[in-house]
């Protein structure tokens, strides 16, 4: 009896056994499929990180070049402004030394002109005082004239002789200008008749005739 049941087991085992590999298979086979399609999937997304990193790529290089010719035109216009600015300071400088040498000729001219005046004004004080004093020596020699007139008229209507002895007071009443002093502030002498009255400053002496 249990001969019998022995193939049926057997064929029991064997469907089991199938179906199992079957099953196995089955699995094995999904997820082959999808290991398939997962990896599809990654080179479609290696593709679009690919296509979508490139344009990134060469939007940041473009971003760049720009930045740079930027900052190149930027020290392009420094380098003129500086170039300029140089050229300025020259042009200034030029004009600075020119200006201080016109001031400098401004003030020696000026100086010149201070020492020209400062001797025109010596030489125009100098003068006038010779022609003061002059003037001065002339007034006192008319004096010392009027002196001796005077004393010769005393001593004519007086019979004095030369060589007597006379004083301003004697000829106070015959002199027309009373009281006669030097302008220049010198003293007057008188001695005696026939002697030429002096005065105390030097210079202030009647001329002899020829």
């Amino acid at each position: 009896m249990k001969l019998k049941f022995v193939p049926w087991l057997l064929v029991v085992a064997s469907l089991v056994g199938l179906a199992i590999v079957y099953n196995s298979n089955q699995q094995q086979a999904a997820e082959l499929a999808q290991a398939r399609q997962a990896s599809q999937e990654l080179e479609q997304l290696r593709a679009t990180l690919s296509d979508t990193n490139q344009p990134q790529a060469e939007t940041g290089v473009k971003d760049e070049l720009t930045r740079l010719r930027e900052e190149n035109k930027d020290l392009l216009r420094l380098r003129n402004e500086v170039r300029q600015l140089r050229e300025e300071n020259k042009q200034f400088s030029q004009k600075a030394q020119a200006a201080q040498a016109q001031v400098q000729t401004v003030q020696a001219q000026a100086e010149a002109f201070r020492a020209s005046a400062a001797q025109a004004s010596a030489q125009a004080q100098q003068i006038e005082t010779a022609s003061r004093m002059q003037a001065q020596a002339n007034a006192c020699i008319n004096n010392l004239r009027q002196i001796d007139g005077a004393t010769q008229q005393w001593a004519l209507e007086n019979s004095r002789p030369a060589g007597t002895r006379v004083t301003m007071a004697d000829i106070q009443p015959y002199l027309k200008v009373k009281p006669i002093t030097c302008p220049a502030g010198g003293i007057y002498t008188l001695t005696t008749v026939g002697t030429p009255p002096t005065c105390s400053v030097p210079g202030h002496v009647v001329p002899k005739g020829p």
